[in-house]
């Protein structure tokens, strides 16, 4: 059933998340939109074209995404590295931007400018923006550890906007690697 879509919709610390699937790969994720009947709603609303809520047990690779997904929302050190996602449903660009941004770990922050510059063209840095603003798998691809300039929050396209960004950033700090951690 390769071509046939699922979704799924789940508890975390921060609300209900979903998520939907073909066969192989992740096609896309959806944070908390509100309150839990609210939030159900709209996930169910953008998974279920076509794609029917499951309840588990779910395909292997989206219980990995599920368990890692809650535990990173509940403030838990997690892995999503290893979750495959459905790429050729984006582009060249943005699948760079989101392989750079894959590599932040909990707690680590860059910038759109930095990202732009492990790129190799330090003038895409709206560029970068704007694709972390279409990115189909927040936390998969942690979007939201992509700051402005300066330090500034900047914009997050998921439920919420800037506040469930900063929301994010909270629960993730005190997972980030200190270099004194190190050694």
């Amino acid at each position: 059933m390769a071509g046939l879509n699922h979704s799924a919709v789940f508890d975390t610390a921060i609300g209900p998340c979903g998520l939907a699937w073909n066969g192989q790969a992740l096609i896309q994720v959806l944070l908390p939109a509100g309150g839990e009947a609210r939030a159900t709603a709209a996930l169910l609303h953008h998974l279920t074209a076509g794609a029917p809520a499951l309840p588990p047990p779910w395909p292997a690779f989206v219980q990995q995404a599920v368990v890692a997904m809650q535990a990173l929302l509940r403030g838990e050190a997690a892995s999503l590295a290893g979750v495959p996602l459905a790429w050729a449903r984006v582009g060249a660009f943005e699948r760079r931007v989101y392989e750079a941004t894959q590599r932040l770990g909990p707690g680590e922050t860059s910038t759109y400018g930095d990202i732009a510059r492990q790129l190799g063209d330090p003038a895409a840095a709206r560029a970068v923006g704007v694709a972390l603003g279409r990115n189909p798998w927040p936390l998969v691809v942690p979007c939201h550890r992509v700051l402005a300039a300066g330090g500034r929050l900047g914009g997050f396209s998921a439920p919420g906007g800037v506040a469930t960004k900063e929301r994010l950033l909270v629960i993730e700090a005190p997972l980030a690697r200190r270099d004194a951690d190190l050694f």
